[in-house]
């Protein structure tokens, strides 16, 4: 389920992001503030896509809900919730998603620029490490100010029923755990995310420069 969600979810921030930056900034580099809105509209783009089988990974992981395929995920959803239920959290899932991935987008646009910049000749085989290595700090940023969205999301997908939307979920959640109950999962999230963002860009920056395009 990760790999369906992942892969074209990957494809289609990329593209939307490199089909953004040359039409609105035609070659220039991005500020910060164009870095956050690139990146969550692009993300944006790709949460809606990928909304439904976002909604069956979360059941498929929870163990509370068992689908016989993706297919029957699919039609058992809409026959019991309508298409609403396809896109269930998909709110709450752009709240933790688009600023997540603006946010990642500004820090590893700075800090890549603030270490290349302040190097005079670097080789060629540390451009990947370097890359990487701001990859997992703008991620590890990103995941801790996105945390409470998650939780929120989560809790709305896998229980349409008590959490129907998201204030009263923040409100449930509050209630019963308190603040910390917004920041339940963040170190094993702020793992995946950060690896999986940071090996994302070290593998879309080299593709750019392999293929000699601008990233």
């Amino acid at each position: 389920m990760s790999i369906v969600r992942c892969v074209p979810g990957v494809g289609i921030y990329f593209g939307t992001l490199y089909s953004s930056k040359q039409y609105f900034l035609r070659g220039h580099p991005p500020t910060a503030l164009e870095s956050v809105i690139l990146g969550m509209g692009s993300r944006s783009v790709a949460g809606v896509c990928m909304s439904p089988i976002t909604v069956i990974k979360t059941r498929y992981e929870s163990g509370t809900y068992s689908y016989e395929s993706i297919y029957a995920a699919l039609r058992s959803i809409y026959c019991s919730e309508g298409h609403r239920g396809l896109f269930r959290g998909l709110t709450a899932t752009l709240l933790r998603d688009a600023p997540f991935s603006g946010l990642y987008l500004m820090f590893y646009s700075q800090t890549r620029t603030a270490v290349l910049h302040g190097t005079a000749q670097l080789d060629a085989a540390l451009i990947p490490l370097i890359n990487f290595s701001c990859g997992i700090f703008a991620g590890v940023l990103a995941s801790l100010v996105t945390q409470p969205a998650d939780v929120i999301k989560t809790h709305m997908q896998l229980s349409p029923v008590k959490f129907q939307w998201i204030g009263q979920a923040a409100t449930l959640i509050f209630k019963n755990h308190g603040l910390r109950g917004f920041f339940h999962g963040s170190v094993p999230r702020a793992l995946r995310r950060t690896l999986m963002a940071a090996m994302a860009w070290t593998v879309y920056e080299e593709m750019m420069a392999r293929m000699g395009l601008k990233s």
